[in-house]
């Protein structure tokens, strides 16, 4: 395993972080076998939400460290004021709502990387820089994080919490893939365009990928003249990318490896820090996700596989 600092945490966070969306405490014995198997790999950091399985992620991971008694050795990234049915919840009292609600699932008292699922730019930063100050200050978050918020925001509010003398962000979490996103898979989200990535070799903030693996997209499940999977077709079907396809699968075969572990790779290769969520069903496509970590690709190789040379 590899791993990157994250300012405010103590320990390191694992390159590769598992994501948790469909687990459950009604199917303990997967969370269970999973998590072990993960964390006998060197893994030591998990990403929930609490929206996540209707809150059921949480409650399966909290039901796993009250068994194990790993809080200690476990990194919890947690995401909180997705927007409901009604709109957008970025306010001081759906961020405090939900990460309590959090906090009990989880059962525990703090969360290492907690992140802002969403943005609403109607919101002035300070608003909710001072909310977020307010848990860190109690001891119930570690670092503070965004998920699908423009650099732009990131910069705005980093700037409020300096001039102020408060924490900001020191994670970002769009989506990161070899895979460009012919448009969002859900409403509001954010995928790195050639901006974004200027924008983090520029500063270094570590980026923290969903979607890493664009849906399954280099696995050979999908292919360009079968258009069955729907938002596969609509999120991810295009020129540009079945090439990209293409080239990752000569390259693979170059390396001795698949080509899925080659998209893996090009998001761990970045020119700044960067990890990658990965939502295995299985422990064989967990220990095939990790063997992305043994491979090095150049700027060069990258820039290839990405159609800019």
């Amino acid at each position: 395993m590899k791993y990157i600092p994250i300012h405010g945490l103590e320990k390191s966070i694992s390159q590769v972080i598992l994501g948790t969306m469909s687990f459950s405490p009604s199917r303990m014995d997967y969370v269970t076998e999973m998590l072990g198997v993960f964390f006998e790999c060197g893994g030591n950091t998990v990403d929930t939400a609490h929206v996540y399985n209707r809150g059921e992620s949480e409650k399966a991971i909290g039901l796993w460290l009250q068994e194990t008694g790993k809080r200690e050795d476990m990194i919890i990234i947690d995401k909180g004021a997705h927007p409901d049915e009604n709109g957008p919840r970025v306010t001081p009292e759906a961020i405090s709502e939900d990460l309590e609600e959090s906090l009990s699932r989880l059962q525990t008292d703090y969360i290492d990387i907690y992140m802002l699922h969403r943005d609403n730019p109607d919101v002035p930063v300070g608003v909710i820089i001072e909310s977020l100050n307010e848990h860190y200050k109690a001891g119930r978050i570690c670092a503070l994080g965004v998920s699908n918020w423009t650099n732009e925001r990131i910069d705005e509010a980093n700037k409020y919490a300096q001039d102020n003398g408060l924490v900001g962000f020191t994670v970002n979490s769009p989506n990161l893939s070899l895979a460009k996103p012919n448009e969002p898979m859900w409403p509001g989200c954010i995928s790195v365009d050639e901006q974004s990535l200027n924008w983090h070799i520029s500063n270094q903030m570590p980026l923290l990928s969903w979607s890493s693996q664009a849906g399954g997209f280099f696995t050979g499940r999908f292919s360009q003249d079968k258009p069955v999977n729907k938002d596969m077709v609509r999120v991810y079907y295009s020129d540009e990318n079945w090439e990209r396809y293409h080239r990752a699968e000569m390259l693979a075969q170059e390396k001795g490896v698949d080509t899925n572990q080659i998209a893996l790779a090009y998001v761990l290769n970045q020119p700044f820090p960067t990890c990658a969520l990965i939502g295995p069903q299985r422990i064989s496509e967990l220990h095939s996700s990790l063997k992305a970590l043994d491979i090095e690709l150049s700027d060069e190789q990258i820039r290839w596989l990405d159609l800019r040379k």
